[in-house]
């Protein structure tokens, strides 16, 4: 709530102001001119600092202000409007080539990239030196209070835990294990290591997965069985270590992995954070493989939770609730599923997971910490920011935002002796991060035995009328595109044409977000989606009638309601997974597609069951929607394509030719995943995956200007 309220002061603040001169040498655009210029040649000397990335971020966001100012502003003249946007798109081209040279850049533009109180500082700064009247609530730049402190009026106190902590009042901490974070001071220092620790990993190399034992025994209580990667991970836990982040592909038994990790260290009572979706699940893997074990999962205000359970699953989206008592209650162990729903700092769930995890380590420093992800990284490096703050590898942010590597990491990079201007440095430093917990393994290394999984593409034709409208929206897109082009040519002739064409699909993809008004890429994409939404159900009752049972995901409600519609009118049964169920309903038609042969459909959101969920009773996929990331969709096949699986695995993509649709499903599929680099050692060439959408308009554009 307090970003929200945030954000609508600032709104508010930005109606109220007037610029106290007027002339092309007054106001925000030479301020951002003179900004743009200093990082930009600050880039050009090398990887740029905290203060140099505050002032990048800083300029575009007032360059996005300043665009809605113009364009809103009914005291200029269109001559005056039109000189106004031509200077601001000059800016923009020199941003963007400044991020070209620094990719990492590249997530400061996004509407979730976390803005510190320094960068608030530094925007207030640089609007007063514009001569810009700001409102009183922006002039007081304010940091939000912890998320433990925060809404207390809804923290509640299950009674169950309130007969706990009577039962057991001495919580005492334990500090046995805290020397082991300390460090002293040495050569690294006064060094900025965090953002070298990402390039190192930008830079790719081996796998990223740290050395593990040979694996013990393959028994597992209840007379289960692990498979020897799954024994090797909880044999390195017997031995000592205790965090972890667990980033195996999707289908290879994280999930159990964690719990008998658990085990191995007597991490009880253990907490587990996880999505809504697959918490009446987890509640099952407990029950599966510790049967010894007791579990209790947290529903609303937790007036059914039992306190003296060994393990309390919560998901992310009550923790604003119980996060009081549950950082006070003496976890030994806490677990993080599907951790990249906390790579935006910003968030609450974030925000409060973090808590949480320095609440536990407070208190039992020698506690179990497991983040869970087979994608650990979604659009850029920075998303291992979270998930290692969570884990203790880097401390929280300082007053100016600025973070280091904690007491075991410092000592790994000290025992290199090199510094990032070094030869050598980053290799060193990967290894440094990975010896910390990185355990990442493949399928096609460590279980060969699952059967192999392809994807298959089914283009088909939308030539209705809504086919028709469809294709003259998108020329419609191309058309603005090229008028954006050629205004921003005549102010930069010497500009190369690609870096005007990035600029375009930057200016026009900010100008998209958050409107569902005009035609742009994002309602193009929907109503794509709804055309094929028949056409993909047709071919999925096919498959259903040959193969069986089939999994169809969809991203959005509408085509999900048509597809289950078209299904039910060709006598095709169905259950679906939608994210407005309760567990109790979800669990329901998982239950009834893996075990009732009459039903042959599972109707799928593609956010809501594309993670955690267990539909292997099918081997077929059909994708009638693309997601903007492969990451998503690979979450997506996996459901079915994991182990226990029995039968090869084909995910069918409905692709609508001749649209924006297809250019879409070429991206997604012509480049190597960022985990891939990241993780996997891979030396592909790399897009960061939140850039389809603008890989995606450049391809309008650049198709537009060659047929010229």
């Amino acid at each position: 709530m307090a970003s929200t309220s945030t954000t609508t002061k600032q709104s508010r603040g930005q109606q109220q102001r007037r610029r106290a001169r007027t002339g092309d040498d007054a106001g925000v655009i030479p301020v951002l001119a003179r900004t743009a210029r200093e990082v930009e040649s600050a880039v050009q000397k090398g990887p740029l600092k905290p203060a140099n990335r505050a002032r990048f971020q800083v300029a575009a966001l007032l360059l996005r202000e300043e665009r809605a100012r113009v364009k809103a502003d009914k005291d200029l003249t269109e001559a005056e409007r039109q000189n106004e946007q031509k200077r601001l798109d000059g800016l923009a081209g020199i941003l963007a080539k400044t991020a070209a040279r620094d990719t990492t850049l590249i997530g400061l533009l996004s509407d979730d990239a976390p803005v510190t109180a320094a960068a608030k500082a530094l925007r207030r700064d640089m609007l007063i030196a514009a001569g810009v009247e700001l409102a009183p609530e922006e002039l007081l730049i304010v940091e939000e209070p912890k998320p433990v402190d925060k809404q207390v009026e809804r923290q509640v106190l299950p009674s169950s835990v309130r007969q706990m902590q009577m039962a057991n009042p001495f919580l005492a901490p334990d500090f046995s294990a805290f020397e082991s974070n300390r460090h002293a001071p040495g050569r690294l220092a006064n060094w900025e290591l965090i953002d070298p620790l990402f390039r190192a990993f930008e830079a790719g190399g081996v796998a990223a997965t740290m050395d593990l034992p040979e694996a013990g025994s393959l028994s597992a209580p209840g007379d289960l069985e692990l498979m020897p990667h799954q024994a090797q991970f909880i044999e390195e836990v017997r031995q000592g270590h205790r965090t972890f982040l667990l980033a195996d592909e999707p289908g290879l038994g994280k999930t159990a992995q964690a719990l008998l990790g658990a085990q191995a260290a007597k991490a009880f009572p253990l907490l587990a954070v996880v999505p809504n979706v697959v918490k009446t699940n987890w509640a099952r893997e407990v029950q599966r493989w510790l049967p010894g074990r007791s579990v209790t999962v947290v529903q609303g205000d937790g007036d059914d939770v039992d306190a003296f359970a060994d393990v309390i699953v919560v998901n992310y989206e009550i923790l604003d609730r119980h996060v009081g008592w549950l950082g006070r209650f003496g976890f030994k162990g806490m677990v993080v599923d599907e951790a990249h729903f906390i790579k935006n700092l910003k968030s609450e769930r974030s925000k409060h997971v973090i808590a949480l995890s320095r609440s536990i380590r407070a208190a039992y420093p020698k506690a179990l910490f497991i983040a869970l992800t087979g994608t650990p990284l979604i659009n850029t490096i920075e998303d291992f920011r979270a998930i290692w703050q969570y884990l203790g590898w880097i401390t929280d942010p300082d007053k100016s935002g600025a973070q280091k590597p904690t007491g075991g990491l410092m000592r790994r990079l000290e025992d290199s002796e090199l510094v990032p201007g070094d030869p050598g440095f980053f290799p060193a430093a990967r290894k440094a991060v990975i010896d910390m917990g990185i355990v990442r393994r493949r399928k096609v290394d460590v279980a060969a035995d699952i059967p192999a999984r392809r994807i298959a593409d089914i283009p088909v034709e939308l030539d209705d009328e809504f086919g028709r409208s469809i294709r003259a929206a998108e020329a419609a897109l191309t058309a603005r595109l090229l008028d954006r082009f050629r205004r921003i040519k005549e102010i930069r002739p010497e500009a190369a044409d690609e870096d005007l064409i990035r600029v375009v699909a930057h200016a026009e993809l900010e100008e998209s977000k958050g409107t569902t008004d005009g035609e742009n890429v994002f309602t193009m994409v929907r109503r794509i989606g709804q055309g094929k939404a028949s056409l993909a159900a047709d071919y999925t009752a096919n498959l259903a009638r040959s193969v069986g049972k089939v999994v169809f995901f969809a991203k959005h409600i509408d085509v999900m309601d048509t597809a289950e519609e078209h299904l039910a009118s060709l006598g095709v049964s169905t259950v679906s997974v939608r994210g407005d169920q309760t567990p109790k309903a979800r669990q329901a038609a998982i239950d009834a597609f893996t075990n009732d042969p009459s039903v042959q459909v599972i109707v799928c959101s593609l956010l809501a069951a594309g993670v955690g969920l267990n539909l292997q009773a099918a081997s077929n996929v059909v994708l009638a929607e693309l997601s903007w990331t492969s990451a998503e969709q690979t979450q997506a096949i996996d459901r079915v394509h994991r182990i226990g699986q029995e039968m090869p695995v084909t995910a069918w993509r409905i692709i609508a030719a001749h649209t924006i649709d297809a250019r879409i499903a070429d991206l997604i599929g012509s480049k190597a995943g960022l985990a891939a680099r990241a993780l996997d050692g891979s030396d592909d060439e790399v897009a960061a995956e939140a850039s389809v959408q603008i890989q995606a308009i450049m391809g309008l554009l650049r198709d537009a200007l060659a047929a010229l």
